[in-house]
């Protein structure tokens, strides 16, 4: 089978204005070509892919009874061929608005969390990739130490290779929250939490290849903080916190996204204030972060990026930017070299890849 590398593209927009792209990814060059645009949603921020499936899941904000904002998410087949997405259908998440969605490994489920609500969401697919109603919804309790923190901001959900358990990082809590998934019934379990420094706010998580490791972002404090991970338990336990900025950096800085290479060699961050993508060398014998390089991502608020799958590209969505840039990765240093290719796109926030086969 001919197999087609496609990149998907979030943004915020108003729902007359164009807010999802799919694109055409060059392997060779790292260049993306632009193959469709769908209008239709308010803000479809954040997707999730099921690229067995040809299916992509998108944010999206919706009404409840009460005209009130609520969270809803979009359901699109996937043209291998073209890249044209065309709408399944839609379907409310959870009574707020929300910033994150993604996949369990069956690609039977999507999850939701939502920043302003405190809560995470767990909705089934029907078999033809049509989002299904929520089936359930865990609201978060607590503050933590900053205004901000007053109460609950869960702000993503990540999931483990075995499809046991799955942790929610709550910015307003300083905690990650772990549940055990009980796809059955249907639900989330709720299974234990780890807690970072206060004040931190963590943000997003990324899995070692190996899963012995695991690492999040956090927002507040521009930090990082290093875990080892026991599948067998689903505990996670803090092996070291870093700095995601230069000592001599004195602006004000946000942390975003984060992921680890395909090799496990090497990890990276995004910095929205420093406009930088920091990139750590991870020993594999600890898990452990040494700095390599401070990168900078030629365009304002790289709020998300993605790393290609074979690992030789890493695409940043630059908010303020309106750009997605295209950047090479050595291989050996880790370090990030800019391509030239630039993407022009109205405020981008997401970058997904997938590997799709016709």
């Amino acid at each position: 089978m001919e197999q087609q590398i496609l990149a998907f593209i979030g943004s915020y927009a108003d729902s007359k204005e164009p807010g999802l792209y799919s694109c055409k990814y060059d392997s060779a060059s790292g260049r993306l070509t632009l193959l469709d645009q769908a209008r239709g949603l308010q803000n479809p921020t954040f997707v999730a892919v099921n690229r067995q499936g040809l299916k992509l899941y998108a944010l999206t904000e919706g009404l409840n009874a009460d005209n009130e904002r609520c969270g809803a998410a979009a359901a699109y087949h996937i043209d291998p061929a073209t890249g044209k997405l065309s709408l399944l259908n839609q379907e409310h998440t959870v009574p707020a608005p929300t910033c994150h969605i993604v996949l369990d490994q069956t690609n039977r489920y999507v999850m939701v969390s939502s920043y302003h609500g405190g809560m995470i969401g767990l909705s089934p697919l029907e078999e033809d990739g049509r989002l299904g109603a929520a089936s359930d919804i865990q609201r978060h309790n607590g503050a933590s130490v900053l205004p901000v923190q007053d109460r609950p901001r869960a702000h993503s959900v990540f999931v483990d290779r075995a499809n046991r358990y799955a942790g929610a990082c709550d910015l307003g809590l300083d905690r990650i929250i772990m549940y055990q998934l009980d796809l059955a019934n249907r639900r989330f379990i709720p299974h234990g939490e780890v807690q970072v420094t206060p004040g931190s706010g963590p943000r997003h998580f990324a899995f070692h290849p190996s899963y012995r490791y695991g690492y999040v972002i956090n927002e507040l404090n521009s930090t990082v903080t290093a875990f080892s991970y026991d599948e067998e338990q689903g505990v996670l336990r803090e092996i070291q916190t870093i700095s995601t900025l230069p000592d001599d950096y004195q602006g004000e800085n946000a942390c975003a996204d984060i992921h680890v290479s395909p090799d496990g060699k090497f990890l990276y961050g995004s910095n929205r204030g420093h406009d930088s993508m920091v990139v750590y060398a991870i020993d594999q014998s600890s898990g452990q972060l040494a700095v390599v390089e401070y990168a900078s991502t030629l365009g304002g608020h790289p709020r998300n990026f993605a790393v290609s799958p074979d690992g030789r590209f890493v695409l940043v969505a630059n908010r303020d930017g309106n750009n997605v840039v295209s950047f090479a990765r050595d291989a050996e240093t880790g370090k990030l070299t800019p391509t030239g290719d630039v993407l022009s796109i109205s405020k981008p926030v997401c970058v997904k890849f997938a590997v799709l086969e016709s």
